[in-house]
């Protein structure tokens, strides 16, 4: 399971039991509540009856008296009301009032009148001066059929209970607004749970893409291959960025170790050449040679020519390694710019002149039509070109031609240097651009530095394209260094 995944389910786990405590807190909260509320008006509503009926108690007449008359009338009333949205047309409430036994002596709706009560809290509390409540069932195993009854005492003169005023409301009344605000709890918790949700797919996503980024940078370093840090920001960035340097220095660190074994080897070959060519001219200062054979001057300078083309193949190997080493070291191009294909070939082949001219072999650039641009570092490209057409110079039979020349091929710029040498046998076909590896020159002149190819290699790569090397129909090879056309 990818990490991005992981951390949007345990994000998603999260806000869903934070959700659901909070949605069962909300929506249980909300019925008691609205109660609650009720309660308390209908508290008020007892206590101020209780007294509006006190006179009408004490005279003995709270069944026929004015008090009973206007709470039946109020039965009859047409109330008009909306509240929030909900339409009241007339009171639910019930009012019955009982006496110092508890026995009923007046109720709104002309049931129970005469009935004992004195069990019921709301009476049997009041009467004792306790605060009386209680929420029964109108019909017996019914729930929602429950009433709120809250009780107010009714006293004498001397402030003694002689009586008690219950004020009876369903709670069905207030099961709408219950049920409204539920409602609206739900909805907003839902909506917010998507929110939440929707924040959480988002940082799940960008701690992923982060994740992802130095996962794919820390595999490209691992493959060897070019790799920049990838954008990032807070501690992700400072792990790039960490890394990096310590890439940077690992490599630094292998790069230069690989390099010294590689030119010790590379050395071994020309410094042995130098140094018996140089032990047979110190003892032939004496007029004689090894084998006793006076040393004659073609020898001497046959023997020093060896010793200068020996230090000119040292010289050129430490140069072309430095170059390499330049361009392997980079990570990208610093600053690459548009460049026209033709004048590239004109300045590579202005460059490699004298090489070719020495190697008795002929070249002619032939400019692409229409103009191609491609972008990139002029002086690395020109002197990848050169070092193509001084490797085909060096297979090229003499007086023959390399062959320069530049097409487009779909999205790439494709530069072609051909000869008609003896070609590359079949086992060199896939090593020839490995540092140091070089073939038998024709004319049984010495090897190469084996660097140039391995420098073109690094060039196509550092421009995001490639470079390959194969016979070509009719005898010789042809070089393709494939480099993307630039946008223009």
């Amino acid at each position: 399971m990818k990490i991005g995944l992981r951390i949007f389910l345990g994000y998603f786990l999260i806000v869903a039991v934070a959700a659901l405590l909070l949605a069962r807190v909300f929506l249980a909260e909300v019925k008691p509540g609205v109660r609650q509320a009720m309660e308390d008006t209908l508290v008020d509503s007892a206590n101020v009856l209780a007294e509006l009926a006190t006179d009408d108690f004490l005279a003995g007449r709270i069944d026929n008296g004015r008090f009973a008359g206007r709470i039946r009338a109020l039965g009859r009333r047409d109330l008009g009301a909306e509240i929030w949205g909900f339409d009241k047309r007339a009171t639910q409430y019930r009012v019955y009032v009982t006496d110092a036994s508890g026995t009923v002596v007046f109720d709104s709706q002309g049931r129970d009148v005469g009935k004992d009560y004195s069990r019921w809290n709301d009476v049997y509390l009041t009467l004792r001066g306790r605060y009386g409540a209680r929420s029964s069932p109108e019909t017996p195993g019914d729930p929602a059929s429950t009433v709120m009854h809250v009780a107010a005492p009714i006293r004498d003169d001397s402030g003694a209970i002689v009586g008690v005023l219950t004020v009876a409301k369903p709670n069905r009344t207030i099961e709408p607004f219950i049920a409204r605000s539920q409602q609206v709890v739900l909805r907003w918790g839902l909506l917010l749970l998507g929110v939440a949700l929707a924040v959480g797919m988002f940082a799940a996503g960008w701690l992923s893409r982060q994740l992802q980024g130095l996962q794919r940078y820390a595999k490209a370093v691992t493959d060897g291959e070019r790799a920049t840090p990838p954008r990032a920001s807070g501690e992700f960035q400072a792990l790039g960025e960490a890394l990096e340097t310590m890439r940077g220095r690992l490599e630094g660190k292998q790069y230069v170790e690989q390099y010294v074994h590689a030119l010790t080897h590379e050395m071994k070959s020309p410094l042995a050449a130098i140094r018996g060519s140089a032990e047979l001219l110190e003892e032939g200062t004496s007029g004689r040679a090894p084998d006793g054979v006076p040393m004659s001057d073609a020898d001497r300078h046959r023997f020093a020519a060896r010793i200068r083309r020996q230090s000119e193949r040292l010289a050129l190997m430490i140069d072309k390694l430095l170059a390499l080493a330049a361009v392997e070291h980079r990570q990208q191009l610093d600053a690459p710019r548009p460049l026209d294909a033709g004048d590239l070939l004109d300045e590579a082949l202005e460059a490699a002149r004298p090489g070719l001219d020495l190697a008795g072999v002929e070249c002619r650039a032939e400019r692409p039509v229409p103009a191609l641009t491609v972008r990139g570092d002029a002086f690395l490209l020109r002197q990848a070109l050169v070092n193509l057409m001084e490797n085909a110079a060096d297979f090229a039979p003499r007086g023959s031609g390399v062959g320069l020349k530049a097409f487009v091929e779909g999205a790439t710029c494709v530069f072609e240097v051909s000869d008609r040498g003896p070609g590359i046998p079949g086992y060199a076909l896939e090593r020839v651009f490995e540092r140091f590896y070089s073939l038998a020159r024709p004319d049984g002149g010495s090897r190469s530095s084996g660097l140039g190819l391995c420098f073109v290699a690094e060039v196509a790569a550092l421009h995001g394209g490639g470079v390959a090397l194969s016979n070509r129909e009719g005898g010789g090879a042809v070089a393709h260094l494939r480099v993307p056309l630039s946008a223009r």
